[in-house]
């Protein structure tokens, strides 16, 4: 079947990658997903089948910070945020798990302020 969608595609190489990346409960796994207009991250710990730490674009305390902003600037947010609330969990280190998009625009910006927040992955 040569006609398949772009999220097919996209679901296809994120079951492909999971075969590798775990999140275990020394290194949970971060989440990436990325809808039309919205952005949600999650810390997994893959053993316990628990989310440790949530965040999203539709956050009650970022939601007065996103009106004018691009979806780019608030990926940003996002990442600080999930950044702030892992370490207040007491987790640093992760394993970075992009759910098959590309490593480019709004998931290269969560990714960096969840660095810049202090993650280390």
């Amino acid at each position: 079947m040569a006609n398949k969608s772009r999220n097919e595609a996209r679901l296809k190489r994120h079951r492909r990658v999971r075969k590798t990346i775990y999140g275990s409960p020394e290194r949970p796994r971060l989440n990436v997903f990325r809808s039309e207009e919205e952005i949600y991250a999650q810390i997994i710990d893959d053993d316990a089948k628990n989310t440790l730490v949530a965040a999203s674009s539709i956050d009650h305390e970022l939601r007065s910070e996103m009106d004018g902003k691009t979806k780019t600037e608030q990926a940003k947010l996002v990442g600080a945020l999930l950044a702030r609330r892992a370490l207040e969990k007491g987790v640093k280190t992760v394993v970075f798990d992009r759910g098959g998009y590309r490593y480019i625009g709004r998931i290269k910006a969560l990714a960096d302020a969840a660095r810049e927040g202090g993650m280390d992955f």
